[in-house]
């Protein structure tokens, strides 16, 4: 059952961060300082889906998921609860180079504006 409840925390942890990846830069439009974190974040995941690796996460979910008495999943945290909103057909190498490129596209321009809100 702790395995499980873990499980389940780390997949909220997991999406939240996914989220914090995509929409990060704006919420550093209000708080310029969380650009610290987000940075980070941001690179990481754009690294992750334009390298197309596994974030660390997913093998520690699913590990969690099979002591708990479930069966696990193959794959990506993105293929297993993502990928099935998104994009029902299936993950290939082009759709999560354009998930990269869409956490770039969504983000780069918010950290251009503030910085040339900075400069000026």
């Amino acid at each position: 059952m702790l395995y499980r409840i873990a499980a389940d925390a780390l997949l909220i942890i997991h999406m939240a961060f996914i989220v914090f990846v995509v929409i990060g830069g704006v919420i550093t439009l209000f708080r310029p300082r969380v650009a610290w974190v987000h940075v980070p974040a941001a690179v990481w995941g754009a690294t992750v889906e334009l390298g197309r690796f596994y974030c660390p996460l997913t093998p520690w979910e699913i590990r969690l998921r099979q002591l708990g008495g479930e069966a696990g999943y193959s794959g990506s945290f993105i293929e297993h609860y993502l990928l099935p909103i998104l994009y029902p057909p299936g993950l290939t190498p082009t759709i999560q180079i354009w998930l990269g490129i869409a956490v770039l596209a969504i983000n780069l321009p918010v950290y251009a504006w503030l910085l040339w809100r900075y400069w000026h």
